[in-house]
């Protein structure tokens, strides 16, 4: 096999009661007939009661991978290196947002910074969603949601962002993403800070993408901009 993995973000039931999301059951299925999928779970006997019960294939169950605040660098850096030679890792948590306040962040932090591509099947709040697939640190964050439109309040609220050193969520119209980006790099020059973004759009579509880097560079990469989007700056 050639190319890349990819890492996918597969969020499951905050309960025991619901069924795993009908995209998401279907993507494992496929995984676990598959000889180049790796399932990544925070706590096997969890994961395994649950996988079973959703009826889930159970050849998979003994080659589940554990990931979670006890698990070695060397395990995450064995994953990346399948990632990095072709296998596809479907990573879960024991309920909810895999990578949202858990040791999956870590691992999609590392996935961007080698070039594997970061997706996550059907999640509901865009917000959320895209917190966790930026890989950044979130164990605190800040929602400024949409900035004011006037230029002077604007510009003030722009400076606030880049100044504050807590990972900020933002959002806009699609018209305005070009612009934003725009304000953050130059006022990230203008004071002499630089802060990563990612910029995530069109989450859960056929046009998804998911960009991380510097504003100026991640500006270069975009060939459409009016795209509906959320932003989060480290």
């Amino acid at each position: 096999m050639s190319g890349l993995g990819r890492l996918i973000l597969i969020p499951t039931p905050i309960d025991e009661e619901s069924q795993l999301e009908q995209s998401a059951f279907e993507l494992l299925e496929q995984a676990a007939a598959s000889e180049h999928a790796v399932i990544v779970v925070e706590e096997l006997k969890v994961c395994r009661r649950r996988w079973l019960k959703w009826g889930l294939p159970r050849s998979v169950v003994d080659s589940m991978v554990t990931l979670n605040e006890h698990t070695t660098k060397q395990v995450t850096e064995e994953l990346l290196v399948k990632c990095q030679q072709g296998d596809d890792l479907y990573l879960m948590s024991d309920g909810g947002l895999p990578a949202f306040c858990d040791p999956g962040q870590q691992l999609v932090s590392r996935c961007h910074d080698r070039g594997v591509a970061v997706t996550a099947t059907y999640f509901p709040n865009s917000v959320i969603l895209a917190l966790a697939l930026s890989g950044f640190d979130h164990r605190r964050f800040i929602f400024e949601g949409f900035l004011p439109r006037t230029s002077d309040q604007r510009q003030l609220a722009v400076k606030q962002v880049v100044r504050n050193r807590m990972t900020t969520i933002l959002m806009d119209t699609p018209y305005r993403m070009e612009r934003l980006l725009k304000e953050l790099a130059e006022v990230m020059q203008k004071e002499g800070i630089n802060r990563r973004v990612f910029l995530a759009m069109d989450l859960n579509s056929s046009t998804e993408e998911l960009q991380r880097g510097y504003p100026a560079k991640v500006m270069k990469r975009i060939k459409s901009f009016k795209r509906e989007f959320v932003l989060v700056v480290e």
